[in-house]
C-alpha cells in the first residue's frame, strides 16, 4: 500500500531520476516518506508527509544509492518507513496479515506497530549473500498477504529486492539500474530491458560499509492519526439505538413506508415490487468468453480489475484468474476511508492470486477535512439527502482507473459488481424520483445529473455551512463519476450467478478473508463509512442499505422475504467499532455526533397510510 523506488549506481541524471520516480511514488502514498541515501556515508531522512516535499530536504547530488518510499499509512501513527535496526534498512509496499506469528516464530519482540519489522526480525542474522536466497524463500513460505521489498544491507554491500505478488520492477538505463513499484514508472524515464520480480528477486551491489548504524534525520510535525488507536469505550456503545424502528413493510419484500417515493396497493405490495424487471437472469457465458478473446495478450497483462477488498470484487478476481484464464491487474483508489479489513483482504487475495495491485493514494488528511466539514454541517441541520456528501471524494476513483489503464496499454474493465447493490433510496431524499430501469448505481446520465445537483443545490440555500471548501473535491468527482464516457466495461456477474453462500465459503475457506468482528455480514465490510451513514439511515429512517439490497434478492427469487427480515433484523444492528473508528479518524466526538442523530427527526415516527 505504498510506493518505493531506487537507483543503484551514479550518474549526471540521477537527481532528475529520483524526482521522477518519487513522483509516483507520491501517487501510491502521501502520508509519509522516506529515503535511505549513499554519498560517503549512509543517511536516512524521514518524514510525515509527502516525499516530494522531503526531497526538498535532501542533497540529491553525487549520490551513489537513493532508494525511496512514499508511503499509505495502513498502521502506526508514530512510526514511518524505512524500518531500520542493526544496520539492516527495510522499504516495504503491501500488507503482511500474519505478523504476529512470524515475530513468534522468529522469536524477536517486535519494536514497533510497522509489519515491516518482519522483514527484519527474519533478515537480522544475514551476513553474506549466499544467505539471501534463503531468506527470500522463507519470506515467500511465511508472509501471508502481499510484500514488496527492498532490504538494504551495507555491512555486506548487498540490496535484495523480491516480490510475492509483481508490484515490483527493475531495469537499466546505461550503467543505472532502478527499480519502482510499476511498470510505467520504468518505462516514462526510459528505462530498458524491464523485469517483473513477481514471486522472484533480485541482489544489487551497493557500496560496502561496516556499520553499527545509520544517522536518522527525522522530520516530525503535529498532525491527526490516520488509523484508528481503537479506544473502545462502553458508554458510548450504550448510546448508540438499538431498538428496531416500527416501520410498516411491504408485503412481498422488505420495503418499509419511509422509503422514498413508495407507495401500497390495496394488497400491500409496494411500487418496486410491481414495477420490478427481473434481472435474473444471466447471458450466456459463451459470450462473455468471445468478448475476452478480442482482449487477451499472449505475455502481457490484459485487463484491469477494480478492487475494493470486498467480497463482489474479490470472488470475481478469483473467477477472472481461475476459470476466465486472465492476466489482470487489480486497482484500488485509496481515500483514506477504506477500512483496515479491506486493505488485509485485498493483501490476502492478491497474494493468494499472485496479482499486481496498483493503488492510487488519495491526500488523505485533506479528504478527511473535507468529510468532517460536511458531517459538521450536517450536523446543524440533519437531512437524509445530503448524507451522500459523506462519500463523494471516493468518486475520483473513475478519474484515476482511466489513468492506470492508459498507463498499462490495458482497455478491458472487468467489474465483480453485485446486482442487487441498486439502490435507489439516497438520492429519493433529496426528492428526486426512481428509475426502475436504471441497471447501475453510477449510470446518471447528463440531464439526472444536473436535476440531483439542483435539488442538492436547494438543500444547501437552506443550510450554507455545506459552502465550505470541499465543493470541489465534490463536484469534480462526480463529474467523472456520472459525465464521462465508460467504454470496455463488461460485469462478471451479468454472466455468472452470484451466489452469497459459494462465494463466502470460497473468500473464508481458500483466501483466509477476514470478517469483521462487530457484525455478522460480509457486506460493506471493507468499506470504513458504511457503518455511520447506514446507522444514521437506521436511526432516522428506520432501514438501511441492507433492506434495499435483501429486497433486490427477495424479488429474484434469492430467498424468502422470512429469510430477508431475519437478516436485515441482525444486519442494521449498529456497528459500534466501526462507527467509533471513522468518528476518532476524522476528530468528530463520539458522544455530540450520536446525540445529534438520535435527536433528529424519525420518518418512522409519521404516520404510515
Amino acid at each position: 500500500m505504498c510506493g518505493i523506488f531506487g537507483i543503484v549506481g551514479q550518474s549526471k541524471n540521477n537527481k532528475s531520476y529520483i524526482k521522477k520516480l518519487s513522483y509516483f511514488a507520491d501517487v501510491r502514498g502521501q502520508d509519509s516518506s522516506g529515503i535511505l541515501t549513499y554519498n560517503d556515508q549512509y543517511k536516512i531522512f524521514k518524514a510525515d508527509y509527502s516525499i516530494k516535499k522531503l526531497l526538498k530536504k535532501v542533497n540529491l547530488n553525487k549520490n551513489q544509492l537513493c532508494l525511496g518510499i512514499g508511503r499509505l499509512i495502513t498502521n502506526d501513527n508514530s512510526e514511518n518507513q524505512p524500518f531500520l535496526k542493526r544496520g539492516i534498512c527495510v522499504f516495504h509496499n503491501g500488507i503482511v496479515v500474519n505478523d504476529k506469528q512470524i515475530f513468534e516464530r522468529e522469536k524477536v519482540n517486535s519494536i514497533s506497530n510497522l509489519d515491516t519489522e518482519v522483514f527484519y526480525a527474519m533478515a537480522r542474522k544475514v551476513d553474506k549473500k549466499k544467505d539471501l536466497e534463503d531468506l527470500y524463500n522463507r519470506m515467500v513460505t511465511n508472509c501471508e498477504g502481499t510484500f514488496s521489498v527492498a532490504i538494504a544491507f551495507p555491512n555486506i554491500g548487498k540490496l535484495l529486492l523480491c516480490s510475492n505478488h509483481g508490484s515490483l520492477y527493475y531495469g537499466k538505463i546505461n550503467d543505472l539500474y532502478m527499480f519502482s513499484s510499476e511498470k510505467f514508472h520504468l518505462t516514462s524515464i526510459g528505462c530498458n530491458n524491464i523485469k517483473n520480480l513477481n514471486n522472484n528477486y533480485k541482489i544489487f551491489n551497493i557500496p560496502k560499509v561496516v556499520l553499527k548504524e545509520i544517522t536518522v534525520k527525522n522530520y516530525k510535525v503535529n498532525r491527526t492519526a490516520l488509523v484508528p488507536n481503537n479506544n473502545f469505550k462502553l458508554e458510548e456503545e450504550s448510546l448508540l439505538m438499538k431498538d428496531i424502528p416500527k416501520v410498516v413493510r411491504c408485503n412481498k419484500c422488505l420495503l418499509p413506508h419511509t422509503f422514498p417515493f413508495i407507495s401500497f396497493n390495496s394488497e400491500g405490495v409496494c411500487n418496486y415490487c410491481i414495477n420490478h424487471k427481473k434481472k435474473s437472469k444471466l447471458k450466456p457465458k459463451e459470450e462473455l468468453y468471445r468478448i475476452l478473446d478480442k482482449y487477451r495478450k499472449k505475455n502481457e497483462d490484459d485487463c484491469i480489475v477494480p478492487f475494493s477488498g470486498g467480497r463482489d470484487s474479490s470472488y470475481a478476481l478469483h473467477l477472472i484468474v481461475n476459470t476466465l484464464k486472465m492476466k489482470p491487474i487489480t486497482y484500488t483508489y485509496d481515500w483514506g476511508m477504506t477500512s483496515d479489513i479491506g486493505r488485509r483482504n485485498i493483501s490476502r487475495v492478491c497474494a493468494k492470486l499472485n496479482i499486481e495491485n496498483i493503488i492510487v493514494s488519495a491526500d488523505i488528511e485533506y479528504k478527511r477535512k473535507n468529510i468532517k466539514k460536511n458531517i459538521l454541517a450536517w450536523l446543524k441541520r440533519p437531512h437524509l439527502g445530503m448524507v451522500n456528501l459523506f462519500t463523494a471524494g471516493d468518486k475520483h476513483f473513475y478519474k484515476y482507473i482511466e489513468r492506470v489503464k492508459k498507463q498499462n496499454n490495458i482497455k478491458l474493465n472487468l467489474w465483480g459488481y453485485s446486482p442487487f447493490e441498486v439502490t435507489h433510496f439516497k438520492s429519493g431524499f433529496l426528492g428526486y424520483p426512481p428509475d426502475f430501469e436504471l441497471d447501475r448505481v453510477y449510470s446518471y446520465g447528463i440531464l439526472k445529473q444536473l436535476k440531483y445537483q439542483y435539488l442538492r443545490l436547494k438543500e444547501v440555500i437552506k443550510n450554507p455551512s455545506y459552502l465550505n471548501s470541499s465543493i470541489w473535491d465534490t463536484l469534480s468527482g462526480e463529474f467523472y463519476r456520472s459525465f464521462k464516457k465508460k467504454e470496455d466495461y463488461f460485469y462478471i456477474y451479468d454472466y455468472w450467478k452470484w451466489d452469497e453462500g459459494l462465494i463466502e465459503d470460497t473468500l473464508i475457506n481458500e483466501y483466509n478473508w477476514e470478517l469483521a468482528s462487530d457484525t455478522k455480514t460480509t457486506w460493506r465490510i471493507g468499506d470504513g463509512t458504511a457503518g455511520f451513514y447506514n446507522y444514521i439511515y437506521y436511526v432516522m429512517a428506520g432501514f438501511t442499505e441492507h433492506d434495499t439490497f435483501r429486497s433486490n434478492q427477495v424479488r429474484e427469487g434469492v430467498i424468502s422475504r422470512e429469510e430477508g427480515l431475519k437478516l436485515v433484523n441482525e444486519e442494521n444492528k449498529p456497528r459500534y467499532e466501526n462507527i467509533s473508528q471513522y468518528l476518532e479518524i476524522l476528530g468528530l466526538d463520539f458522544r455530540t455526533v450520536i446525540n445529534t442523530i438520535n435527536e433528529a427527526p424519525k420518518l418512522w415516527h409519521q404516520n404510515p397510510m
